[in-house]
């Protein structure tokens, strides 16, 4: 008996070693690219999922809210699951129906620019293409992690990285694996872009507080003489460096090297 159990697990880690070595790395980069594009652009990243698929969207959440936070602590990532308020998911389930849990509470919170990640194995799951739906028809951008047929899900995503397994358990791994190798590439590349830009900030100093400012206007360099409070009162730079000016139109680079992988998905 001990033997069948040894070998039965030992042929399950052997499977999944073998799906994650066919996994579409090239789609993985681009969420992981589109999540920080999200960020750069003030959006919210909603997450959504059924049975252990809920318990992923809950996970990566956490992790895409405190993980990414690098040691300046600098506010990171604004992300909500919508699979952990139960007295919302079990209002709205008694007075509509199962389908619409997640989609009402999304159709209250979404703004065109925002992104959705929906998790399904299967992808099919009824509440989560409802919410997909509610989520194009608000503009927002739909990241997908489901299974190696993709369901219905594969062709509402604007992004789908569908897990190369049957198993419905290697693929809700591989979920997990995504989420967290998602969550260290952008606390890699939010700490790396704080680096490269700590020294293009001004502090300055009125009214009793300090402000860090990292401009953000058009050109160039922005003399300090020409940066003015919110209320028209110039500001003092405590540092003599200027600031430079960041195009807030042009996306965070993710520094991942995807051009050997096929980026294209239904």
């Amino acid at each position: 008996m001990m033997q069948t159990v040894h070998n039965t697990i030992r042929a399950y880690w052997h499977e999944l070693a073998d799906a994650m070595e066919a996994m579409p790395f090239a789609l993985v980069s681009q969420a992981a690219t589109a999540l920080l594009n999200c960020h750069q652009h003030g959006g919210v990243i909603f997450l959504v999922g059924n049975g252990g698929s809920a318990a992923t969207a809950s996970h990566f959440a956490c992790d895409l809210a405190k993980g990414t936070r690098g040691p300046d602590g600098r506010p990171t990532l604004r992300v909500m699951a919508l699979t952990d308020n139960v007295p919302l998911l079990t209002a709205w389930g008694n007075d509509t129906s199962y389908d619409r849990v997640f989609a009402e509470q999304l159709t209250a919170l979404a703004h065109t620019g925002d992104t959705l990640v929906a998790i399904s194995a299967s992808g099919n799951s009824p509440n989560v293409l409802a919410c997909v739906e509610a989520a194009r028809q608000h503009g927002m951008t739909v990241i997908a992690l489901t299974g190696q047929t993709g369901g219905k899900l594969r062709a509402l995503a604007d992004l789908a990285i569908c897990v190369p397994s049957p198993s419905i358990e290697q693929v809700e791994d591989a979920h997990l694996m995504i989420a967290h190798s998602i969550c260290v590439a952008l606390r890699h590349e939010l700490a790396r872009h704080a680096a490269t830009t700590a020294q293009d900030t001004v502090v300055y100093s009125y009214g009793g507080y300090a402000e860090y400012v990292p401009e953000r206007t058009s050109g160039a360099l922005a003399p300090a003489s020409e940066l003015l409070t919110a209320t028209g009162r110039r500001r003092s730079p405590r540092s003599r460096r200027s600031a430079h000016i960041l195009n807030e139109k042009e996306p965070l680079p993710l520094d991942l090297d995807v051009a050997s992988e096929q980026t294209a998905v239904g």
